[in-house]
């Protein structure tokens, strides 16, 4: 989960002040005070201004539409056995889990191994179902992705608030390809 302490260590790993990033975040230096603090929850769209400052890579045209990739999910009773056979004829190493339209969770290849010892062939998703994967929106630079890649398996992109593409490591690492 991305927290305001993980925010701090950023800032102060770019050498940027509080006030630098509330600034460039176009948010007050309190507000950023507070959110590292873990005194306030607050907004993605705050936090993906933080993030955007924050990251210093060199990615400033691209969007998360230019990078990702086709989204290929499973339901909450998919057999497991059907998404590690998904899984290899993909080559996604993680899945989100799709009902009725909203995202209710993951499975990546690490849930897998983490419950090699569960008969595995008698489960399905809402079984083994990991924490859902950040959410942004395709028009989003692709500057906010790396800080998010580094605390979860994958991040899923939505178009005009459907989810409609998934960024993954392996993309962020085509990307110097694909200039």
């Amino acid at each position: 989960m991305l927290t305001g302490e993980y925010l701090k260590k950023l800032r102060m790993e770019r050498g940027l002040s509080q006030t630098e990033v509330a600034k460039f975040a176009d948010v007050s230096q309190a507000h950023v005070a507070k959110i590292e603090g873990g005194k306030v929850d607050p907004r993605l769209s705050t936090v993906n201004k933080i993030l955007l400052v924050l990251s210093d890579r060199e990615r400033k045209s691209k969007t998360c539409a230019d990078i990702m990739s086709r989204v290929i999910f499973v339901r909450p009773d998919t057999p497991v056995k059907k998404i590690i056979a998904i899984m290899k004829t993909s080559g996604f190493s993680q899945l989100p889990v799709i009902d009725k339209g909203r995202q209710i969770g993951g499975i990546s290849e690490e849930t897998l191994l983490h419950n090699m010892d569960r008969h595995l062939e008698r489960l399905q998703a809402k079984d083994i179902i990991e924490e859902t994967f950040p959410l942004v929106d395709a028009r989003d630079r692709v500057d906010i992705i790396l800080p998010l890649l580094e605390m979860h398996a994958a991040v899923l992109v939505a178009c005009k608030g459907k989810i409609c593409g998934i960024i993954t490591k392996s993309d962020m690492l085509g990307l110097k390809e694909k200039k």
